[in-house]
Order: structure tokens, then sequence, then C-alpha cells
């Protein structure tokens, strides 16, 4: 399930299939990035991406360990990423899905 909280989480059991986009950075950079008030439940995962080039990568993808309480969904920041995934041309189910 893609959670709507205060930063975007991609699926997370297998052979799910999630969007977004690579973005090359140092382990720094993400530790830095990730050291934010509010990304501190974050927790870096190795994943393969297929790209739609069907190239195969590996990658860091940082996720919550568990989903957010209500009081934690951020509307306003769902209905934001739902108007960026739009003009990316994402697929509409998986905008749609954000804001669940």
């Amino acid at each position: 399930m893609h959670y709507a909280s205060d930063s975007a989480q991609p699926l997370s059991h297998l052979k799910a299939r999630a969007y977004g986009m690579i973005f090359a950075v140092t382990h720094r950079d993400s530790d830095t990035l990730y050291s934010a008030p509010n990304l501190q439940a974050y927790r870096p995962e190795a994943i393969w991406i297929e790209t739609l080039d069907a190239i195969i990568v590996p990658a860091l993808c940082y996720n919550l360990i568990e989903p957010p309480q209500p009081h934690e969904r951020n509307p306003d920041y769902a209905t934001r990423l739902q108007r960026v995934l739009t003009k990316l041309k994402f697929p509409s189910d998986y905008v749609r899905d954000v804001a669940k």
C-alpha cells in the first residue's frame, strides 16, 4: 500500500509495483536528507529497479517500517504529489492511489 504521509513511500511487499524516479546521490547525502525530523523513521532497503527501458539496476529505497498513524497523514502533501505525478504522466491508477 502507498501511504500519503509527509513523504512518499513506495510499496513494500514482494513483486509489488511502484513508480518513481531514480536519483544518483551519495550515501552521505542520503543520510543528511533522512536525518530531518520528519524523515527519521524511514529506513534504507536495498532493492532492484526495472527502468522503463527494461534495465535492472540496484538502488536504495527509504521506507517507513510502520504505516503512518491517522494524525500523521498529510492530505495537502498527497494532493500536491498527485499534481506532480499527473504532470509527469505517471499511470492514473497510481496517481489516484497516492491519497489512500
